[in-house]
């Protein structure tokens, strides 16, 4: 969990000081990628935010089956999501020293706003594209894309409902070779 949480914030193979199981999660999280950009119905998804947000529908397209997947979350898990988020939450504190430093800086603000059980409501999806399109200084207009949710969320809940069989799938066969 930790690799996968991480892999974002560690470049090129820049990791072998990191245990067996943490490189494991970086590479699966590296293959995980590869497999969300290449698949048809993400493509789908993105094709239908392209027009207004360019190179950025990626990322908003994340961000909603991020919410997707909160919502759903009883269809994929027995364990109830806030438990789920506070244990994820509690082993990246207890790991701090050995993540990353971009993602030492960026855990307090997700676990003080919550962000992982909050994906789950409007306002926290809200909150998300509004923060990202901070980041881009107002050029990505991501804090529009929740209106596109809301127009388009059957479409899009139907997208990530096929894409996260697959990627279960996906998931379940690619950790038996790493």
């Amino acid at each position: 969990m930790i690799g996968n949480f991480i892999a974002d914030h560690i470049r090129g193979n820049k990791f072998s000081h990191y245990t067996e199981e943490i490189q494991k999660g970086i590479f699966l999280h590296r293959e995980i990628d590869t497999f969300t950009d290449t698949h048809k119905i993400v493509r789908q998804s993105k094709r239908r935010l392209h027009e207004r947000y360019g190179h950025y529908d990626g990322v908003i397209i994340d961000i909603f089956y991020d919410h997707f997947l909160a919502i759903n979350w009883k269809k994929y898990s027995q364990i109830p999501l806030n438990i789920y988020v506070k244990s994820v939450y509690n082993l990246l504190e207890e790991n701090i020293e050995i993540l990353p430093e971009k993602t030492q800086e960026l855990l307090p603000y997700m676990i003080k706003y919550n962000w992982l059980y909050n994906y789950q409501f409007a306002k926290g999806i809200q909150e998300v594209l509004n923060g990202m399109n901070k980041r881009t200084k107002g050029k990505s207009q991501m804090n529009l894309a929740s209106e596109d949710l809301l127009i388009n969320y059957h479409l899009f809940e139907d997208d990530f409902t096929l894409f996260f069989e697959d990627l279960r799938i996906f998931c379940t066969e690619k950790l038996k070779t790493i």
